[in-house]
């Protein structure tokens, strides 16, 4: 699977679009090609990045591709892209999706949405979300964060910790950063969610292991891109961005 899940969102993203506008802000990315996309922008981005300023006008197929590197900055471009050209086409998944009524940040909203079913599993959560804790309460779950933190486990647990977990939420940014092929492979025996604003809408991620896609539409462009501008994490989700949610299995 290393590769696998990487040429097949590039064939889905085929497009003959160019970049319209590209933004790496502080915790959103956003690009627009087809349509418009977002990823998590990377934490540790060089301060001097070399093709600042030429990708304007650039192909989709040139700037999809960069989902393959190894360099954070340019898996993000390349992930953005991905996202903007898949929201661009006719999205059969995307319209399916149900979006998530209840109120706060969209990821409470599906963790909120997912609880119920919870009792009794063993969970397992990649990704530190903010107020998980108490949106959680009550559930045995452990939570893995690539930085480390109070409250979480390093990345490397997930080895011991997802073959052996009932469900697995797995942030969609696991895409840019390439760790998601192995995190995918590892949860084959549990319910996977795969989740967040990074997140392509497929409903093919089922023949990957996935049972649920839980992301964003985009309600309002120029909101989000304004937002993102300012640096803004949550606030997208006022009324910029939409989560919904879809069974694929």
């Amino acid at each position: 699977m290393t590769w696998e899940i990487y040429d097949w969102l590039l064939d889905r993203a085929r497009s003959e679009s160019r970049l319209r506008q590209l933004l790496l802000g502080l915790q959103w990315s956003v690009a627009e090609l087809d349509g418009v996309g977002l990823c998590f922008s990377p934490v540790d981005a060089p301060r001097t990045l070399p093709w600042s300023g030429t990708l304007l006008g650039r192909s989709a197929s040139e700037l999809c591709g960069w989902i393959r590197s190894f360099d954070a900055a340019e898996a993000c471009v390349g992930a953005v892209s991905v996202n903007a050209c898949i929201n661009g086409q006719r999205n059969s998944a995307l319209a399916r999706a149900q979006p998530l009524a209840a109120r706060g940040p969209g990821h409470l909203r599906v963790f909120a949405h997912f609880a119920p079913l919870l009792a009794g599993a063993k969970v397992v959560v990649v990704g530190r979300y903010p107020g998980l804790e108490q949106t959680f309460a009550g559930v045995d779950y452990r939570c893995l964060e690539r930085r480390a933190a109070p409250g979480t486990l390093p990345d490397l647990a997930s080895e011991y910790l997802l073959p052996e977990a009932d469900w697995v939420f797995v942030t969609a940014s696991a895409i840019a950063n390439k760790s998601l092929p192995r995190l995918l492979e590892s949860s084959r025996g549990a319910r996977v969610v795969l989740m967040g604003p990074s997140l392509p809408w497929l409903a093919e991620w089922a023949d990957f292991g996935v049972d649920y896609l839980a992301g964003v539409f985009v309600r309002d462009a120029a909101e989000l891109l304004h937002i993102a501008a300012e640096g803004g994490g949550t606030r997208i989700f006022d009324r910029a961005v939409e989560y919904r949610l879809l069974a694929v299995s």
